[in-house]
């Protein structure tokens, strides 16, 4: 008959690998997405792509070079996540005033069956006017997602439609395209816009 110390060691190790491995899980994602000391890159988030805008033309990622720019995935049915993060960016944009004239934000849709470009123009004119809808095919979004480590997913409703998970953060990119790291939009505004003007 195994001994109480045995069992106990039984329960023991397994919590242990568990616990071990949501530390590793958490230490990657923050090695992942955290900038280093000296704001350099430190890891491969973000790339070229080339999409459609929300005025039905081709663009790709090096028309946005030469300012800083924020990149969120997201969807127009979005009941709460999207429409926040947009008026929190609207806010920022607002707080920085025309020093930040030439910064943009890119809202690119994870749903391009629904979001074509009328209807990301639609959407998005109720936020900022430097808020930039971009859609696509769906290997040109699927090719967007992966370089940005993001991560998206159908999810069917009780009603037969569908809604979307998706990531939620708000990628601050430099003005060569490089990742500078996960922007806060949950601050004052006042203070984000000084951290967006630091990158000019």
């Amino acid at each position: 008959m195994p001994s109480p110390s045995s069992n106990l060691r039984a329960l023991i190790l397994p919590a242990s690998a568990f616990l071990f491995g949501l530390i590793s899980l958490g230490l990657a994602a923050l090695w992942t997405f955290a900038p280093s000391q000296q704001g350099t890159q430190t890891s491969s988030v973000g790339g070229p792509f080339e999409l459609t805008s929300m005025e039905g033309a081709r663009v790709t990622s090096r028309q946005f070079e030469g300012a800083p720019i924020l990149v969120f995935f997201g969807f127009t049915h979005c009941p709460d996540i999207c429409p926040t993060k947009l008026m929190e960016v609207s806010e920022i944009f607002r707080a920085a005033g025309s020093k930040a004239a030439n910064v943009r934000a890119l809202f690119i849709t994870v749903d391009p069956a629904r979001d074509t470009p009328e209807v990301l123009k639609n959407y998005l004119g109720s936020f900022d006017p430097r808020i930039i809808g971009l859609t696509g095919t769906q290997e040109q979004i699927d090719r967007a997602v992966k370089a940005y480590r993001a991560y998206y997913k159908r999810v069917p409703t009780s009603s037969g439609d569908y809604t979307m998970d998706h990531t939620a953060i708000v990628y601050l990119m430099d003005r060569k395209g490089q990742f500078i790291g996960s922007f806060n939009t949950e601050r004052s505004p006042q203070e984000a816009a000084r951290e967006l003007l630091r990158h000019l």
